[in-house]
């Protein structure tokens, strides 16, 4: 069999079975929902072509995903109707098919020769794969296509920080950083005898689905989908990389990529982004360096940590230091409580935080720097630190597109003391890191940020973060 460009690190045999005499090589596309750069996808087709068979992928879409809802489903679907598009064009067949996603993906194995997944590091997700894996009648490997340096490659625990974790995932990185070549396939899948849903009527199948409603879709605002990621990515570039150093931590700016929700979705590559932010001048290295750190050790250290922490949605996840701190300051006297339903409805007596949650709720982002003053507050404001994690990650996981991500959990965890160290002691937050109103006001222009909200609340404009 010819080699795939593949690097072997980022392929796992999950069962022992032998290669079944089937009409077809199946990939499971899951976490890595593009045709471009995937490596997956790539991997399946080398090994269709070795086996002179056609590519079939096939995609489980269910309406009670973990936490999803209509914004989330609306998003996705997008992305997969232009995926669906490309496919075809390539000669391969997408079936989306109205089940669980292990049930979609051993139905279509039942006639394969060979089974592809791609890897999520959720703990459902690996639980699906492990399902698929014992059932399936043929082999089914795993392909990595959504990290630069692969978990395991760049350490085998949980690493304490980002300090600890770079070194590693910089030793490695320029190994990985390399674009497989898109495999011509011999054989068309297009008139395989499996059937699905019609991914070009996202408004039908969003009708059928018994999806959550609460949460309205962000269309006006965001759009799902490769092109729309790339197209966003490259105004980036040409527009804010610039002054990225100096900006990105100005909520009302709009000097960032805004692609952690193409990234959640595996609508675009890490690698695509690494690469293409490479090409761009050496005048601009330090500004480079600053987003990689973010795409990179960033990201990367929060897939480390839900790999190697099996309980990261509880409050026992967060380091010993960090729990014993926020315990002997669980009865300081806390001036403002509120529970979770007065904060989803912004009735706070803080105008910057409801100016964050506006964002939140109306368009699905929510800068990074807000991110971290809004879960600070939430520790401050609630009656347990177990509360707040618990309201983090509820109102996270509901309202961003970005939501239910390794990221989300790794920054419900550093709210309260996760990846960070002991800083000065204070009520409440004992030794964890505090934020108070008054470095915002001191590090961006927060007013004009809250004004823009307002705008944005009564529909008078556009936010910043769909500039471009």
């Amino acid at each position: 069999m010819e080699r795939s460009d593949v690097e072997a690190e980022r392929i796992t045999f999950l069962n022992r079975q032998k290669r079944s005499n089937g009409a077809y090589v199946l990939y499971w596309m899951q976490q890595s929902q593009r045709s471009e750069l995937n490596h997956a996808l790539e991997y399946a087709a080398h090994r269709a072509n070795s086996l002179r068979q056609p590519l079939v992928v096939v995609f489980g879409l269910t309406g009670d995903y973990p936490e999803a809802n209509l914004r989330h489903y609306t998003f996705m679907l997008e992305g997969l109707e232009e995926t669906g598009a490309s496919l075809q064009a390539r000669g391969i067949k997408l079936v989306v098919m109205h089940a669980s996603p292990p049930d979609a993906a051993l139905a279509a194995a039942s006639e394969a020769s060979f089974l592809v997944c791609d890897r999520g590091y959720m703990r459902h997700q690996a639980l699906w794969r492990a399902a698929v894996a014992a059932a399936a009648p043929c082999p089914v490997v795993q392909v990595e296509a959504d990290a630069i340096v692969p978990v395991e490659t760049a350490s085998i625990k949980a690493e304490y920080a980002a300090r600890t974790l770079r070194p590693r995932v910089h030793t490695h990185a320029r190994s990985f950083l390399t674009e497989p070549a898109p495999v011509e396939l011999r054989k068309s899948s297009l008139g395989a005898a499996l059937n699905g849903m019609d991914v070009t009527d996202t408004a039908r199948i969003l009708r059928k689905l018994r999806a959550d409603r609460s949460v309205p879709p962000v269309t006006r605002y965001y759009r799902g989908g490769t092109s729309r990621a790339k197209e966003l990515f490259e105004t980036f570039l040409r527009n804010d990389i610039a002054r990225y150093t100096e900006d990105r931590n100005q909520p009302h700016a709009g000097a960032v990529s805004h692609m952690s929700m193409y990234l959640h979705f595996g609508q675009i590559s890490p690698v695509y982004l690494a690469l293409r932010l490479g090409e761009v001048g050496r005048e601009r290295d330090t500004q480079k360096a600053a987003f990689l750190e973010q795409l990179l050790v960033r990201r990367e250290l929060a897939l480390n940590f839900v790999h190697h922490t099996g309980n990261y949605d509880s409050y026992e996840c967060l380091p010993r230091w960090a729990r014993e701190t926020l315990a002997r300051h669980r009865k300081d006297l806390r001036e403002f409580r509120y529970g979770r339903q007065e904060l989803e409805n912004l009735r706070t007596h803080d105008e910057y935080w409801n100016a964050a949650m506006t964002e939140m709720k109306i368009t699905g982002y929510m800068h990074n720097h807000m991110r971290m003053y809004w879960g600070k507050k939430i520790l401050e404001w609630s009656e347990t630190p177990e509360e707040a994690f618990q309201t983090i990650l509820a109102l996270n996981n509901k309202y961003f597109l970005d939501g239910r991500d390794p990221n989300s959990y790794a920054g419900a965890g550093w709210v309260l003391g996760l990846h960070d160290r002991p800083w000065k002691e204070r009520p409440i937050f004992g030794t964890v890191r505090y934020m108070a109103a008054s470095g915002l006001e001191r590090k961006c222009d927060i007013k004009g940020y809250v004004e823009e909200m307002k705008r944005l609340r009564a529909g008078a404009a556009q936010p910043h973060a769909t500039a471009g």
